[in-house]
């Protein structure tokens, strides 16, 4: 799990143009035969899902924030964390989900970014769908495994850079399995350890990488006030915050929520998902 306890030591893709082809000339589109039903409106085809263009060298994007002058909109990140040799203590009784935490957004009309892994989707299949179709949330990578991609990264498990690829996209595999039917083309390192070496491995995946700005602290926090404070006091506008959704380890989190969204709302915010702030980087919001 992420064991991030104070800020100082913060945790831690074919957009398709399609061109309408007109045609030149007075000539009018032909009329359906006598008593013949109209042709049905053709569907436009779906939008890919805003990333970034590759950063230097081709190397996977790196998204921390989205814009500070497009609007006081923040976006709400969990990471539901589970890593993959936790398997016994889920069966010993831990839990690594918290659908009291979910209930709570979906009751205060909170719109939200899960970042799940793929251990957690085989975990809790049924909580991953229910989360998945919900309009009001997306589902982003955060690996299969939880295991760092770099060394020395909170006493994190290591992932060979070899399967850092296969790694990241067994998760998406997990999600499939799991009845999620349109996780994003988004990945937050475990930990939130990256270099040079694991945004290169990534390259051919297409995904952007997403950290964050404003770090909640409710990792195995215990004072849901003081959760609140960090991230209130961390607000701007385009900001990221990042939180979790796993009661074992972050047993305060949805008392802090409901602490946290009518405070930014009094303050003018509106709730986003990751999506949004980056297709407001694009300049496509």
């Amino acid at each position: 799990m992420i064991t991030l306890v104070r800020r100082a030591a913060a945790l831690c893709v074919l957009g398709a143009a399609l061109a309408a082809c007109g045609t030149s000339g007075s000539a009018q589109a032909p009329r359906p035969a006598s008593g013949a039903p109209s042709a049905a409106p053709a569907k436009p085809a779906p939008s890919r899902p805003p990333t970034l263009a590759p950063g230097p060298a081709g190397l996977t994007p790196v998204f921390e924030h989205g814009p500070r002058t497009a609007g006081k909109t923040i976006a709400l990140t969990f990471d539901a964390d589970m890593t993959a040799d936790q398997g016994p203590r889920a069966a010993s009784g831990e839990r690594f989900d918290n659908p009291g935490l979910i209930s709570t957004l979906r009751r205060l009309e909170v719109p939200a970014t899960v970042f799940m892994t793929g251990r957690w989707a085989e975990e809790y299949p049924d909580e991953a769908r229910s989360i998945g179709r919900d309009p009001r949330f997306e589902i982003a990578n955060h690996s299969y495994s939880h295991y760092a991609y770099t060394d020395d990264c909170y006493g994190l498990p290591t992932v060979s850079r070899d399967r850092m690829r296969s790694d990241l996209e067994r998760a998406y595999t997990a999600f499939r399995k799991a009845g999620v039917p349109d996780a994003m083309p988004y990945f937050r390192f475990p930990g939130g350890c990256y270099g040079r070496a694991a945004l290169k491995e990534l390259t051919a995946a297409g995904v952007t990488a997403v950290q964050w700005d404003v770090v909640s602290g409710d990792a195995f926090a215990t004072d849901a006030d003081a959760v609140a404070r960090e991230v209130l006091d961390g607000a701007k506008p385009g900001s990221v915050v990042v939180m979790h959704c796993t009661r074992s380890a972050a047993p305060v989190t949805e008392e802090a929520i409901r602490t946290i969204v009518p405070a930014l709302r009094e303050r003018g915010y509106r709730f986003v998902k990751v999506s949004e702030l980056i297709g407001a980087a694009n300049g496509r919001a």
